[in-house]
């Protein structure tokens, strides 16, 4: 089985204007990092646009109706100070959905062993009932129970190494045992969440990192406190908000990764779903806004995808 890649250029039709750090320029730059020669063998396809119902199992319709509304017909329009939209944001959101149900479609059917998701927006900061933090839909929550709902599983892992923690997703999975949310991110730092006593119904797991960590320390960080509840929890599908702000080069951030360490951690999650999933793995692109370090981490990341 073979690794999937969805893609589509309606990522990079959700504009955010000039300087804005999520910006259509980091799809380009994932297209650009994925031509190498290393990729030829990458399966390529495009993504449609997922449907409402599966937004509907993680989101209330008000909030639904509520994006549709803010989006406008020209020109571009602001739900928050971080969080912007223009005409064609609703369907570039719905297409990253899309994808990601596809994604899972995927890995479970066996169509692929493994599937990255390059789209934007991004999702993870998307709470139930609040868009924030440049994210309108929470694709890796809306994966998950995509999963559960249309194929059965019992057990979705969920596992977030953006630098900024993923208030969204522990918002949506918060009372859910079904589904395992463990987070590593920098604190303190947009959005204030996610520290250790955060925990759900002992489903959630935060792991904060201090400003200035590396290498050494996230890496400890993921063996003695990101692994143990995953081997305990025994997933029947991992998903990965796949967040590379946590970059050294990264201008929101201030952690110091580096591609070897997405590389690694990757290869950590690979053996986790070897074990417990039956290889079924997912991976969603959150943020990253350096875009060399975008590039550059991505294709290590998809690259040990490949490898598996």
């Amino acid at each position: 089985m073979m690794t999937r890649l969805y893609h589509h250029p309606i990522f990079a039709e959700h504009l955010t204007g000039p300087g804005h750090p999520e910006r259509p320029e980091r799809m380009a730059a994932v297209a650009a990092a994925l031509e190498d020669e290393a990729f030829q063998n990458l399966d390529r396809v495009l993504a449609s646009e997922g449907s409402l119902d599966a937004v509907y199992r993680c989101h209330p319709h008000d909030h639904v109706r509520k994006i549709a509304r803010s989006t406008p017909t020209e020109g571009m329009a602001r739900i928050d100070g971080d969080t912007i939209v223009s005409p064609q944001s609703f369907a570039a959101a719905l297409h990253a959905v899309g994808a990601a149900c596809a994604a899972v479609d995927d890995v479970v059917s066996g169509a692929a062993r493994n599937v990255f998701v390059a789209a934007r927006p991004p999702g993870h900061h998307a709470e139930r009932a609040t868009a924030m933090g440049f994210c309108l839909f929470n694709q890796a929550a809306i994966a998950a129970r995509h999963a559960q709902a249309v194929h059965g599983l019992e057990r979705v892992a969920i596992v977030d190494w953006d630098v900024h923690h993923g208030n969204g997703t522990q918002d949506i999975v918060w009372s859910d045992p079904s589904i395992l949310y463990v987070s590593t991110h920098q604190m303190p730092l947009y959005p204030g969440t996610g520290a250790r006593s955060e925990t759900g119904v002992g489903n959630v797991f935060n792991v904060p990192l201090r400003e200035d960590d590396g290498t050494d320390e996230f890496r400890a960080a993921f063996r003695e406190a990101v692994m143990p509840p995953l081997e305990a929890f025994r997933p029947d599908l991992v998903i990965i908000s796949a967040g590379f702000d946590a970059h050294h080069r990264d201008p929101l951030g201030g952690l110091n990764l580096t591609e070897a360490d997405f590389d690694w951690a990757t290869g950590q999650l690979l053996d986790v779903a070897s074990r417990h999933a039956g290889d079924r793995l997912v991976s969603l692109l959150e943020g990253g806004y350096d875009l060399q370090g975008l590039g550059r981490s991505v294709a290590s990341h998809v690259k040990r995808l490949m490898i598996g």
